[in-house]
């Protein structure tokens, strides 16, 4: 007999890269994760870790075994379902996360219309950037999550998670009220190319985004200033510091002396929901996503 403990120490080590970095996520030293590891080669008969440099890898064995670890959790979740198939009714509790912006403008209050609605749901809410969003899922820490659609996320093909979108979120030219463009309704950013750009933080996943958009429009940004917050960013521009993109769910200081103007060509980002591969069939997930959906056009009007 396989023990799934062991099997799951092996999927936390392919999902975070290192052993060292899959004992700390399951609260073990590298040690007992590594022990655990090696039992489970010995019960199996094959070499699961290889050396690589100073640390290892997962063999060709392990990967093939991973896939079934996989299927072996999602059916897991799946008897979960079936056992509690006669309770159709959400109730119990459903933990939520997302980064900081969907929380704000999607999961709060789609948690207070479920509140409202199921009063024998009880609700927990994470904030967490994208890939931690993803680790809580993994390990059984979130029921849901909203996150942006980025090159660092899983494949949509992961078979762990099931990705599905929920709204694409356009990005606005953000000039001071007396800017040239501040008049526009609507204008191409190539007429922001010899602009001044403030720009998110290297660290920001929309970074990229930003820069692709100014790419796609044929010029490459002359960046001044960089901030993670668009309030940040939003009272740079406020006063005359540059200009900048920023998404139209990003709620803004009221009042600034700012203009947000739309763009040709639409540039957006795109936002997700993600549960563990089955997991949006549970009732209170269900209940959760029908709510984000409604909830989910009124954001970006």
């Amino acid at each position: 007999m396989i023990d799934l403990r062991r099997l799951h120490v092996l999927r936390a080590v392919e999902h975070y890269g290192t052993v060292t970095a899959a004992a700390r996520a399951l609260h073990l030293t590298t040690s007992a994760a590594s022990q655990q590891v090696r039992q489970l080669a010995r019960e199996l008969g094959v070499v699961l870790l290889e050396p690589q440099g100073r640390g290892v890898r997962l063999t060709s064995a392990a990967r093939s075994l991973i896939t079934h670890a996989d299927a072996i959790q999602a059916r897991w979740d799946q008897a979960e379902l079936d056992l509690r198939a006669d309770h159709d009714d959400p109730a119990g509790l459903l933990r939520v996360t997302g980064f900081p912006m969907a929380v704000s403008v999607l999961i709060a209050p789609m948690a207070a219309r479920l509140r409202e609605r199921h009063p024998r749901l009880s609700i927990r809410i994470q904030e967490a950037v994208v890939p931690e969003s993803f680790d809580l899922l993994f390990e059984g820490g979130a029921d849901l999550a909203v996150v942006e659609a980025t090159s660092r996320n899983p494949p949509i093909s992961d078979a762990r998670f099931d990705q599905q979108p929920l709204l694409d979120d356009p990005y606005d030219l953000v000039v001071p009220d007396t800017h040239r463009l501040a008049g526009r309704e609507r204008t191409d950013l190539a007429e922001a190319a010899r602009e001044e750009w403030i720009a998110p933080s290297e660290d920001n996943p929309c970074r990229l985004q930003v820069l692709s958009a100014c790419g796609a429009a044929g010029f490459t940004p002359d960046i001044v200033h960089q901030a993670w917050d668009w309030n940040v960013t939003a009272h740079l521009v406020a006063h005359g510091l540059g200009v900048a993109l920023i998404p139209r769910l990003a709620h803004l200081t009221p009042h600034l002396p700012i203009t947000r103007v739309r763009c040709t060509g639409d540039p957006h980002r795109k936002l997700l929901t993600c549960t563990r591969a089955g997991g949006h069939e549970r009732p209170a997930v269900a209940a959760a996503l029908a709510e984000l959906r409604e909830l989910a056009p009124t954001a970006v009007a």
